[in-house]
């Protein structure tokens, strides 16, 4: 037996530790959270703007990463080869291979991968520093590997300048924002979400529908019209003229103020006062209504269907709602269509919409059909029951209590979970 081949020992530790690099610096730089290495590269961290770059072509990088990883992994076998014949001879050379090929499996290919997936950014910007040089000093050789496998790829019908960029889609975003836990804030997170349920609900979901739309009808008697106008709850009405079909404007209630002490003239001061009527189609998305208030320097809508028939009213109000909730500091108050009976029931109008009550007891409901917790009723039972009747909504357990001919205006939960004690 030969002398201990020492310095040739040392060398193979030292090819090893580079294949170890290569691995596991290609699986950091390509498990890269692409939307943090992009803010770390806007806030100037040097080793996320070369990575960055490294990453816009990313078949320059890996082969090059391929190249140093295929090099030293087979000069290390050429080490190992002559360090078998030193030590045992020909003999020896297959134990070498099936040893080399354990050592390289577990510590240059394995450990060093699972630790960059762990930790892709200790890493991969480390790493950044040696392969910009690297790239720029290997460019002669990498671009002539490029040339042969972009055609190979061409040939297959892909084309590694069309890389798919990395946008994420709704429900991809959705996703991120479920899960980024504690990282934003709960409040947060919902208004997230809501915002991008904007794009899934029109403002036929969300609007005051017409047989509860509370305004002034000019054909009333003036005395009724003064009493309503003290009696409102709302900043701004919609002025009618003989009915819901002929709307005239919208007015703010803070501009009747002088109206009310002239008698005789109140109907022509309510006209000049008045706004023309801004009119919205039925099936705008929110997202899209949202940006029409703001371009319009709107805050009050009439929703109007395809033949112009006026269907209900929306305000920005309830639109910004739908984002940071509702704006009532009481629960109760927030859903008056929710209410305890006398025996402590929870009874609920059946003229809530189904987003609201969806919010208000933590349900899931659907919202593409029916808008109305009535209209879900009568689609499901295909119906108007009778009072006494139960029935199960998407398991939550509801007994009819009052109908009329035409609708059903009150049923009970019967379930345990409660929006508010």
């Amino acid at each position: 037996m030969d002398e201990f081949p020492l310095t040739e020992f040392l060398s193979l530790i030292g090819l090893l530790v580079l294949s170890g690099f290569f691995s596991g610096s290609e699986t950091a730089l390509m498990t890269l959270n692409r939307y943090r290495l992009r803010h770390r590269a806007e806030q100037g961290h040097r080793g996320a703007i070369l990575a960055r770059r490294l990453l816009e072509r990313p078949d320059k990088l890996i082969g090059l990463i391929l190249l140093g990883n295929n090099f030293v992994n087979i000069l290390a076998s050429s080490l190992a080869t002559v360090i078998a014949l030193k030590l045992g001879g020909e003999g020896a050379i297959a134990i070498a291979a099936g040893l080399l090929t354990l050592v390289i499996l577990i510590f240059a290919e394995v450990t060093p991968k699972t630790m960059a997936a762990l930790h892709p950014e200790r890493i991969a910007y480390p790493a950044a520093f040696v392969y910009t040089p690297l790239l720029k000093i290997l460019q002669p050789v990498v671009w002539s590997v490029n040339i042969i496998t972009n055609g190979l790829l061409r040939a297959l019908g892909v084309r590694p300048e069309d890389q798919q960029g990395h946008a994420l889609s709704q429900e991809e975003l959705r996703t991120v924002v479920n899960e980024a836990g504690a990282m934003i804030p709960e409040r947060s997170r919902d208004m997230l979400l809501a915002i991008l349920d904007l794009e899934n609900a029109t403002v036929e979901d969300i609007m005051i529908p017409r047989n509860e739309v509370e305004g002034i009808d000019l054909a009333d008697p003036e005395e009724d019209i003064i009493n309503d106008l003290k009696r409102s709850n709302y900043t701004r009405l919609p002025l009618f003229d003989g009915g819901l079909d002929n709307v005239i404007g919208v007015f703010h209630a803070r501009n009747t103020l002088n109206v009310l002490n002239d008698r005789g003239q109140v109907k022509e001061h309510l006209r000049g006062i008045a706004r023309t009527p801004y009119y919205v189609p039925e099936g705008t998305r929110l997202y899209q209504q949202l940006i029409n208030f703001q371009r319009a320097k709107r805050r009050v809508g009439l929703v109007v269907d395809e033949y112009g028939d006026f269907q209900g009213l929306i305000t920005l109000a309830d639109l910004l709602e739908e984002i940071v909730g509702e704006f009532t500091t009481d629960p109760a108050d927030s859903y008056p269509e929710i209410y305890r009976g006398e025996e402590g029931s929870l009874l609920i109008d059946c003229a809530i919409s189904v987003r609201e009550l969806n919010r208000a007891m933590h349900w899931k409901l659907p919202t593409r059909g029916p808008k109305t917790l009535n209209g879900l009723i009568i689609d499901y039972l295909e119906t108007i029951p009778q009072p006494g009747t139960s029935l199960k909504l998407d398991d939550h357990p509801l007994e009819i209590i009052q109908t009329d001919e035409t609708a059903v205006k009150t049923v009970k939960y019967l379930g345990k979970a409660t929006p508010f004690g």
